[in-house]
């Protein structure tokens, strides 16, 4: 008993006899790599996804000494180094759209996540499908030590794949197959119908078309719902919406947005990806005067012809031409009923216009318009445009022949009452 407590106050004293300083020597397994999708692994066709991954290192460190003469590691076993991580597609109907991402170094019982953007195709197919994450990295295999004073690592090289479970949602989506549009001229009113399809992967219940205004296109839906009530899969209907066009648009194809709100088959509310469509819009009815009316006597009244021309590419109907008469002339009768003109037709109106004495010997401009209704029965006004008049003096054997007129008015007017006042 004596000799056993000797030998470990020996040993005791050797030990507080060494040098204070002493190292650490790890004993594990290496790292234990598993990784995640962070929330919501659900997307829909036609999604940009963003995968948020959690990678993290479960390795557990197993023994640990302390001990004087240990050279202290650089590294511990348990740590994965210089990680580099790559999001494939696999089987999934998806564009990986992030290039491999570098991690760096995870020690253990630490974690980081890591982001890989996505899109998943516009029909992809509803499912389940794994995407393969591949992982490379280095770890610390062996440390092994050379006297006092030197040490030799060993490192591993990783390469492994963690599956990642996805789930494509089984969703409604409209295609618009074909469409016809009906008296889509800018400034008007008028009809468009479509030919719709359900091409996704569910039957939609109690669902209503919509249509939508595409930014600061001149579309803009006067009717814009129709419900179509169950929509199944590869269903079709044909809704018809009203809309009206911008007076600004021009002859030319403009966007608007379709799509469907509907209920799924556990009875909860979706609402589709949008479709958006090119819809060809013509330009805005229009009319020219043609020709000029023969010129006015300064002084006379008389009748003059405008002639009107539809230039546009849409029917005017119950057309009415208006001018304004302002000084030197006059008008009592400054409307005209032209009726309905079709594209490239022409109709001639009538005014009966008085020119003053004292009107200058030029040419006049007298502006014009046409109201008229489009092919809704909408009133609708034209631009206006300018009447040339031309106002001509009057010549002198004109004049010489009214007051000759006038003088023998005079002695007619004087020999009748002459003639009267001797037979009293």
């Amino acid at each position: 008993m004596k000799i056993a407590r000797f030998a470990i106050l020996v040993v005791f004293i050797a030990l507080m006899s060494s040098p204070a300083m002493a190292g650490t020597k790890y004993l594990s397994g290496g790292p234990d790599i598993t990784a995640a999708i962070a929330g919501t692994n659900e997307f829909s066709p036609g999604q940009d996804a963003a995968f948020k991954v959690n990678v993290e290192n479960r390795g557990l460190i197993d023994i640990k000494f302390v001990q004087s003469g240990i050279v202290e590691r650089d590294d511990l076993p348990n740590t994965a180094k210089l990680v580099r991580a790559t999001l494939l597609p696999g089987d999934a109907p998806l564009t990986i759209k992030s290039d491999p991402q570098l991690v760096g170094d995870i020690g253990g019982g630490k974690s980081v996540q890591v982001t890989f953007l996505a899109k998943v195709d516009e029909n992809a197919p509803a499912g389940a499908y794994i995407l393969p994450l591949v992982l490379e990295y280095t770890y610390l295999r062996n440390a092994e030590q050379y006297g006092q004073d030197s040490i030799t690592y060993t490192y591993k090289e990783v390469n492994e794949t963690i599956d990642l479970p996805i789930t494509i949602k089984p969703e409604a989506f409209v295609a618009v197959e074909s469409f016809s549009a009906e008296h889509l001229n800018a400034g008007n009113e008028g009809y468009l119908v479509m030919h719709l399809k359900n091409i996704g992967h569910v039957n939609a219940s109690s669902a209503i078309v919509k249509i939508a205004r595409n930014g600061n296109s001149p579309i803009i839906p006067t009717d814009s719902s129709i419900f179509i009530g169950d929509f199944p899969i590869n269903g079709t209907v044909d809704p018809r919406f009203k809309v009206s066009i911008s007076s600004e648009a021009g002859g030319q194809s403009y966007p608007l947005d379709v799509y469907i709100v509907y209920e799924d088959e556990s009875g909860s509310p979706m609402t589709s990806k949008m479709t958006t469509i090119g819809i060809p819009v013509h330009g805005k009815i229009s009319f020219v005067v043609t020709g000029n009316p023969r010129p006015i006597i300064a002084g006379d009244k008389q009748v003059i012809e405008v002639i009107y021309q539809n230039t546009g590419s849409g029917t005017a109907y119950n057309a009415q031409s208006r001018i304004s008469a302002v000084d030197p002339f006059t008008s009592n009768d400054d409307t005209a009923f032209l009726g309905d003109l079709a594209p490239g037709e022409s109709a001639v109106a009538r005014y009966e216009m008085s020119v003053d004495n004292s009107a200058t010997p030029k040419e006049y401009g007298l502006d014009s318009e046409i109201r008229y209704k489009d092919a809704l029965g909408n009133s609708q006004i034209s631009d206006t445009m300018k009447v040339e008049v031309t106002v001509e003096e009057t010549s002198p054997v004109m004049t010489i022949l009214l007051i000759s007129v006038v003088i023998l008015a005079v002695i007619a007017a004087g020999y009748y009452f002459l003639i009267v006042k001797k037979k009293n």
